[in-house]
């Protein structure tokens, strides 16, 4: 009886001999479609960073170092060393200050204008010339609360100084038929009174100094009202 020899299977994946196994194939790999709408977005927000750093870089760049006020100072004061400070500041084109370097040119002229820490000193803030003009004089105005006017009073503002009968005194038959005596003046400083006096407002206004007695005398009376003037053109 003969005997048969089995042969052994192949292994998986081991061709049988005398055969060449086929080359295998690397695995598919699909391409992914780059779409156009990302791409132009995301082009568009690196420019647009690139810009905001380019505009942040040129404002440092363009930093001003100006004059501010440090302190209160008021109307018509002569400005000193410690009423001032200096700030890098980006300045827009339409707002005008003073410049660092000008810092000296402002000290001991007069405030035109109350002037209120933090903010910047504008050349027009400031006076070489005293807030009462050759030929005038300082008349203080002091006025309880029914005389104060709603606008608030502000130094350069025209006024008109009118004289009224003393309460309880009877005009007289001529000035009866006539108008009031008015004198014209202008606000130079305008501040709270003491407390306890029955006036709540000191206003300081500049007159002729031919008229500067007679507005003192009116004041003493009691007979003396402020009247404001309308502003230019209206």
């Amino acid at each position: 009886m003969s005997t048969t020899q089995e042969r052994p299977a192949p292994s998986a994946g081991v061709p049988p001999q005398g055969q060449v196994a086929n080359p295998v194939r690397p695995p598919r790999v699909s391409a992914r479609r780059r779409r156009p709408g990302m791409i132009a977005l995301s082009l568009a927000l690196i420019a647009a960073g690139g810009a905001g750093v380019a505009v942040l870089l040129l404002q440092v760049a363009q930093r001003t170092e100006v004059v501010t006020v440090v302190r209160d100072v008021q109307v018509g004061q002569v400005l000193t060393e410690q009423d001032l400070g200096q700030a890098s500041v980006a300045l827009d084109p339409a707002v005008k200050a003073v410049e660092a370097d000008e810092l000296e040119s402002v000290v001991g002229k007069r405030a035109a204008v109350e002037l209120k820490p933090g903010s910047l000193l504008a050349p027009s803030q400031v006076t070489k010339d005293s807030l009462v003009k050759a030929g005038e004089q300082l008349v203080p105005i002091g006025l309880k609360p029914e005389q104060v006017p709603a606008t608030a009073l502000v130094p350069g503002q025209k006024v008109q100084l009118v004289h009224v009968p003393a309460q309880g005194a009877a005009a007289s038959e001529s000035e009866s038929d006539t108008t009031p005596k008015t004198l014209a003046g202008r606000v130079v400083k305008a501040s709270a009174a003491a407390p306890g006096s029955g006036v709540v407002v000191v206003v300081d206004v500049a007159t002729a100094a031919a008229d500067g007695p007679t507005v003192a005398a009116w004041v003493a009376a009691g007979t003396l009202r402020l009247v404001l003037d309308a502003p230019d053109g209206s």
